[in-house]
């Protein structure tokens, strides 16, 4: 985890719901605030925390690494990841800002909640690259229009502009709410 802050502590909480998590490695401006965010989430996954000096050393053996910044430089280039790494970069969501070097994008399987923004604002913007550079969208995958990870040791990135997952969880809450409440129209989120 790179980044200590709000943004950080929902998707600590997620991701600790969705896959086990078998040690945290984390990195903040704030070592104090990493150091909390470290051994209040370790304890709660009752997984190994560590605390990390930068941002290379923070994802050095991550098989998953998630950056949640203000950064308005690359803190990982191509060089700092791992082959076969995962890379949630939740930071490059407005112009100016970038966590990760175009490297690194280049080489890597990208997918974005909407192409357009990713170029004009998000991750690719930031890294001076164009609608090529994406594999395609969140939801391209999700009804396998695009494959995720297409080979051994392939780097994945997942770098939204919005925040659609949070989005998501809350209308699927409202959504199965007011469908057991038999209220709204059912609907085919795969159509």
């Amino acid at each position: 985890m790179i980044g200590a802050g709000a943004q950080a502590e929902l998707v600590m909480r997620g991701l600790g719901e969705l896959r086990e998590v078998r040690g945290l490695t984390v990195f903040d401006l704030d070592a104090a605030r990493a150091a909390d965010f470290a051994a209040r989430h370790g304890a709660r996954l009752e997984a190994p925390a560590t605390v990390a000096p930068d941002p290379r050393a923070a994802v050095r053996d991550a098989g998953i690494a998630v950056l949640a910044t203000w950064a308005r430089r690359p803190l990982l280039n191509a060089a700092d990841v791992a082959p076969g790494t995962h890379l949630t970069s939740l930071g490059a969501d407005q112009p100016g800002k970038a966590e990760l070097g175009a490297d690194l994008l280049e080489g890597a399987r990208v997918v974005v909640d909407d192409v357009a923004l990713a170029v004009e604002m998000g991750v690719l913007a930031g890294a001076g690259l164009d609608v090529e550079h994406a594999a395609g969208t969140l939801r391209d995958l999700m009804c396998g229009q695009v494959p995720g990870r297409v080979r051994d040791g392939e780097i994945t990135v997942y770098a939204p502009v919005g925040l659609p997952w949070q989005d998501l969880a809350l209308s699927w809450t409202a959504y199965t709410a007011a469908r057991a409440e038999g209220v709204g129209e059912g609907f085919d989120f795969l159509a």
